[in-house]
């Protein structure tokens, strides 16, 4: 029996049973028992199934992540990230291969080289900056492929799955809290790399002061490195700013940790002198005092959508050609801005 005879006997898509069997939170628990049953009943199985659909398949999805991400703030974004992967591919037959767009001795093409070498099935591409000729190639040689997190806007997106955060909302959120909390000169901390996330956030920062009528003073938007230190030197170097501020949006939990512990050194009080939201919704906004208001990514949403899709495209369940998800990020309020809702 294949996936498509069950799918008939069921009476749903190819894909809705493809989803049923991996426990996709987008399939109800009712027709996940239903396809369960008729799966049984049918000694049908999925593994066995998918490779029946398309040959000389071996069951591993590429992970490429960015180079050198542990310099640039992400370690642990990309790392919990790459465990909500990992859980999702435990419960399918798939495994993952783990590399970066470019090996650093060789300088080859490391998503060439595992197409090339028919390494994957598929490639999870979590990477701010793909090479329109690199997609190119992973099109002609028809290899599946999802855009995972980074939006990108060097190359040509129309007949490429992508899953990305709405980071223009996320900044807007993150503003208009410490707004509706009385704060009106805000400044925001963000990247240096003119990646695109950033400049969605700081979007955000500007449409939501522009709607409160606050114009944002030169020196409100602060470029660095999404690290504990920057944060914390870029402080104690400007005391005078934030003798003169009431509000932060740092772009990154990091950024935010390093700017409130030399707050405390300077005796600026948080949040009564200052309020802060950070972004990322990292472990570490909970380690410190006061407790990070932040704002969360779904990271464990994102890794289940993306290997679903990804898996449907291997196994030539999706019906849909392309799929385009923007997921909404939400506010997760804690001390730092001292308004707690609700």
């Amino acid at each position: 029996m294949t996936i498509k005879d069950l799918a008939r006997i069921a009476g749903v898509s190819h894909s809705t049973v493809s989803r049923s069997l991996n426990d996709s939170p987008l399939i109800s628990k009712k027709t996940k028992q239903k396809i369960r049953r008729l799966a049984e009943e049918y000694h049908f199985d999925l593994n066995a199934s998918a490779r029946s659909l398309s040959t000389k398949k071996i069951d591993t999805i590429g992970v490429v992540l960015p180079a050198h991400y542990e310099d640039r703030g992400y370690l642990q974004y990309l790392g919990a990230l790459m465990n909500s992967i990992r859980f999702t591919l435990e419960k399918t037959s798939f495994d993952a291969i783990v590399t970066f767009p470019v090996n650093l001795a060789t300088g080859e093409d490391n998503i060439r080289k595992l197409v090339k070498r028919k390494k994957v099935d598929g490639l999870l591409l979590v990477v701010p900056g793909i090479d329109q000729e690199v997609l190119d190639f992973c099109l002609e040689r028809k290899i599946p492929l999802v855009i995972l997190h980074f939006k990108q806007d060097r190359i040509n997106t129309e007949q490429v799955d992508y899953i990305y955060t709405d980071h223009r909302t996320g900044g807007y959120l993150a503003v208009s809290h410490l707004v509706s909390g009385g704060r009106r000169r805000i400044i925001t901390l963000t990247e240096d790399s003119n990646h695109y996330e950033y400049r969605e956030r700081t979007a955000g920062y500007r449409r939501a002061l522009e709607e409160e009528g606050v114009t944002i003073e030169d020196g409100w938007i602060v470029e660095g490195k999404c690290s504990v230190d920057f944060g914390y030197s870029f402080t104690l170097e400007n005391e005078r700013l934030f003798r003169n501020i009431d509000g932060v949006f740092a772009q990154s939990d990091f950024i935010a940790v390093g700017m409130i512990e030399a707050l405390k050194e300077l005796g600026i009080s948080v949040p009564g002198d200052i309020a802060v939201v950070g972004y990322d919704d990292l472990d570490i906004g909970t380690y410190f005092k006061p407790n990070l208001t932040t704002v969360h990514q779904p990271k464990e949403k994102f890794a289940s959508l993306a290997c679903e899709r990804l898996i449907d495209k291997i196994c030539m369940c999706a019906e849909e050609p392309v799929v385009h998800i923007i997921i909404e990020p939400k506010l997760i309020v804690r001390d730092s801005c001292g308004l707690r809702v609700g």
